[in-house]
């Protein structure tokens, strides 16, 4: 494309007012491209805040009802559910992932009881009921590929009858995909969505989640075994393909910010449902800045999520949704 030679042509001409700045802009944000991560904890009408995670805390499932229904008013179509365990209740085999009565399918059956309109996405991996905190079952010190596959299995299959919407396999284990899917058409769960943590890297900004989940003091070692080296970028594709060829309905990018070539380069190559993940880490920066004075909150938070959209997301899970939600409503 070519322009005509100043000053014919003056690029400031159309961002002279709000309104002319509103009409030619390429990328919108709104409360449809929001999915809001709730954690879950044991207790009724508590919340108890995560420290690392300025504004955000653990909710008890009346609680967490409440949040549903907060999200649902303010146009807020998805949230995603993950529970604090108690560490009684960790083992190393992680049998409480598939309790029908666990505290992600407790909140997941009262949440659709009492907001049937909002979908809930919940988290398929085993570190919250994992005594030594991997995403996998750990033999002899390492995470063990098709054993914890079939207990991702039973976890997803108990996920799907309390009524979740949309399942999210956050493990990074190879062949899940696949056996997910066959599983869930089995047992005739056939409507249930999979959105695939297809690209998770294995990164540093994941610390303030695990607090929040309860397992930074129970990881032993780390995820680099299973989860994705931060310089690859052509493996990211390798791994979309795979999931996409095994069943997975959506796919997403975890970090966020850090790899919004990721987002850009999936949804080139696929044209497929694409999410990204602004994670824990992010969001504590953006958050922990703001509250200092460092930054304007809200302006680097819309800005942030902009970026996402501009990158190819379609989606994006983030702790700031329903500030975002409200600002953008109002």
């Amino acid at each position: 494309m070519t322009h005509a030679p100043f000053p014919a042509t003056r690029f400031r001409r159309l961002k002279r007012t709000p309104a002319l700045r509103a009409l030619v802009r390429e990328t919108t944000l709104t409360p449809d491209d929001l999915i809001w991560p709730v954690f879950v904890m044991d207790g009724t009408d508590d919340a108890t805040p995560v420290p690392s995670m300025p504004g955000v805390s653990r909710l008890t499932v009346d609680r967490a009802v409440a949040a549903a229904r907060e999200a649902a008013d303010l146009g807020i179509l998805a949230i995603c559910l993950f529970p604090y365990t108690d560490p009684a209740k960790k083992t190393d085999a992680c049998e409480e992932a598939w309790n029908p009565d666990n505290l992600s399918n407790t909140a997941t059956r009262a949440i659709k009881d009492a907001v049937p309109e909002i979908a809930v996405m919940t988290d398929i991996a085993l570190d919250p009921y994992n005594a030594q905190g991997h995403d996998g079952i750990v033999r002899d010190g390492e995470v063990v590929n098709d054993e914890s596959v079939e207990a991702l299995v039973r976890q997803a299959l108990s996920q799907a009858a309390a009524g979740a919407d949309i399942l999210g396999p956050s493990d990074m284990m190879d062949g899940r995909i696949g056996a997910l899917r066959a599983a869930l058409e089995a047992e005739g769960h056939q409507g249930v969505a999979i959105l695939s943590y297809a690209a998770k890297y294995a990164s540093a900004f994941y610390g303030p989640f695990r607090d929040a989940v309860g397992a930074s003091g129970a990881l032993k070692g780390d995820k680099k075994g299973y989860q994705m080296d931060p310089a690859n970028g052509d493996e990211a594709l390798r791994l979309v393909a795979r999931d996409l060829s095994e069943g997975a309905d959506m796919v997403m990018v975890k970090p966020g910010m850090p790899y919004l070539d990721i987002c850009r380069r999936v949804k080139d190559r696929f044209g497929v449902p694409t999410y990204a993940y602004q994670v824990s880490g992010e969001y504590a920066m953006l958050q922990g800045a703001a509250e200092r004075g460092w930054l304007d909150g809200d302006r680097v938070m819309l800005e942030s999520l902009t970026a996402f959209k501009r990158a190819g997301c379609d989606g994006i899970l983030t702790y700031f949704a329903p500030r975002v939600a409200d600002i953008l409503g109002s």
